[in-house]
């Protein structure tokens, strides 16, 4: 029976799972990625941790189960800079909650021939969330590895192209369409890196990768890496929850919350404030997906956790908030900005109706409040472009095991939540693409193979018109407070 190795080298953890051609998970391996913020916007890691994490999660699985195929997915955004003689990463792992590249942002709004011309281009915003405003950031605050750039001597890569580079002795320097659609350097309708954002962000186009399809051989990279598959990390996850049909769409909870819906054939242009982008690229057929961020989910409650000390840990969180009783704060847990719909990326958290009664479990549900609002208001945008309900809500990762979290989603969405029941859905996702590479599967039969855990059917008496109401004013109150003044 063949196996198949899916690697998911998230912001967090490195995951890897192995599965069998009926699409069961044998086993799986995490290994901690440490996270530096060493100023306000900034977020980096050190990418030798990377590559100690991907090796921690994944030697063990490859010498205990000797995988046929390897499917990798990346952390999208983030990226490294290194000397391709030496081989010596020049810069952090830049994450993609890291904000340097905002001024840069600021001043190319003012150079656009057209408000929508990025945007027909790359499907994304002008933004720092994506790599290359970053990439700039880096380039004009270090002209000296902008120099090695022209020169010849540096190599741009996302965490799967730095990882696999380092572990195929430097003989592959690739990535895939769905990741190269999240630098703002990528034309999602030609399918190649555009002359034209390579000319406005100033980045040579030497430096990065070759573009491959998302599935199909790519090499060994080392004695028992046989890679067929890479995939940006929301993609992966659309795969793994069998999303192959137009309409259909998830949400992964983790350190952000995304919400992906697929949207077959044609990249459809949001006017929601969503973003286009690609899925993946099978058998030279793209398909495309809308994208909807929320930028601060499993990291509020961590922040919940280390650094307000309301939390003795993550995994109680649901019943603190099911047993609070004070309904009437609010948090927006904006410690990132607020990305889709609203993009508002320059304000910071609050707090908002804090009274003498107000305890540390009052953050707690008010948190928890905040994350299931922005999330319903990704989620309502998305039916507003698909002109259409989703009908269901697939959801995982870490945080859709907090009962009162998806129950509180689905009275907002008065949609049935469907937990999955394989949470590493982006790990499975990527070995699934490996699995169809190698294989030939077809989508329908792997669609189903899916399965949920639990389903959360909407409540009648929720409070979902009192806590829409509330968050609605809530940013508003937040965006006025952080205006120019």
């Amino acid at each position: 029976m063949a196996r198949f190795l899916g690697v998911d080298v998230g912001t967090t953890l490195c995951t890897a799972v192995v599965v069998d051609d009926h699409g069961t998970v044998l086993a799986s391996r995490s290994a901690a990625i440490p996270t530096q913020r060493p100023a306000s916007g900034r977020v980096e890691q050190d990418p030798q941790d990377l590559l100690a994490a991907f090796d921690a999660a994944v030697d063990p699985l490859v010498a205990s189960h000797k995988p046929d195929a390897v499917g990798v997915a990346n952390q999208g955004e983030s990226f490294v800079l290194w000397d391709r003689f030496t081989g010596l990463p020049l810069t952090p792992n830049i994450v993609w909650e890291d904000q340097r590249g905002a001024a840069v942002c600021e001043a190319l709004s003012k150079k656009l021939p057209s408000p929508t011309w990025l945007t027909e281009k790359t499907g994304l915003r002008l933004d720092s969330y994506f790599s290359a405003p970053k990439l700039a950031a880096v380039f004009q605050a270090q002209p000296q590895l902008f120099d090695a750039a022209r020169a010849g001597r540096l190599l741009f890569g996302t965490v799967e192209t730095w990882v696999l580079w380092k572990r195929s002795g430097g003989r592959l320097h690739v990535t895939d369409p769905s990741t190269a659609s999240r630098t703002l350097l990528f034309n999602i309708h030609d399918l190649r890196w555009d002359p034209e954002l390579l000319a406005l962000f100033d980045i040579p186009e030497a430096i990065l990768p070759e573009v491959r399809p998302t599935a199909g051989f790519l090499g060994a990279v080392t004695p028992g890496l046989p890679i067929h598959a890479l995939v940006v990390d929301q993609q992966a996850a659309l795969f793994g929850q069998a999303c192959f049909v137009a309409g259909q769409g998830k949400c992964t909870f983790g350190t952000g919350s995304f919400l992906l819906v697929n949207t077959g054939a044609t990249p459809l242009a949001s006017s929601q404030g969503l973003l286009t982008t690609v899925a993946w690229q099978l058998h030279g057929a793209t398909s495309y997906a809308l994208d909807g961020g929320v930028f601060c989910v499993g990291s509020a409650m961590q922040w919940l956790t280390q650094h307000l000390g309301v939390l003795d840990n993550v995994e109680s969180s649901s019943a603190v908030a099911q047993a609070n009783e004070d309904h009437d704060v609010m948090v927006v847990p904006a410690l990132s900005g607020l990305a889709a719909p609203r993009w508002l990326t320059h304000v910071r958290g609050a707090v908002f109706g804090l009274t003498h009664a107000s305890t540390g479990a009052s953050l707690v549900r008010g948190t928890l409040d905040g994350i299931a609002c922005q999330v319903f208001e990704v989620a309502r945008a998305m039916e507003q472009d698909l002109g259409g309900p989703l009908g269901s809500f697939k959801v995982d990762g870490g945080p859709s095991r907090n009962a009162y979290l998806m129950q509180t989603l689905a009275d907002l969405l008065q949609t049935p939540v469907l937990v999955a029941a394989q949470q590493e859905s982006t790990a499975l996702g990527a070995a699934n693409l490996a699995r169809h590479a190698l294989t030939g599967i077809a989508l329908p039969d792997l669609a189903a193979q899916w399965r949920a855990s639990k389903t959360y059917q909407p409540q009648p008496g929720s409070r979902r018109e009192v806590l829409l109401q509330r968050w609605g004013r809530a940013v508003a109150a937040l965006a006025g407070y952080h205006a120019a003044p």
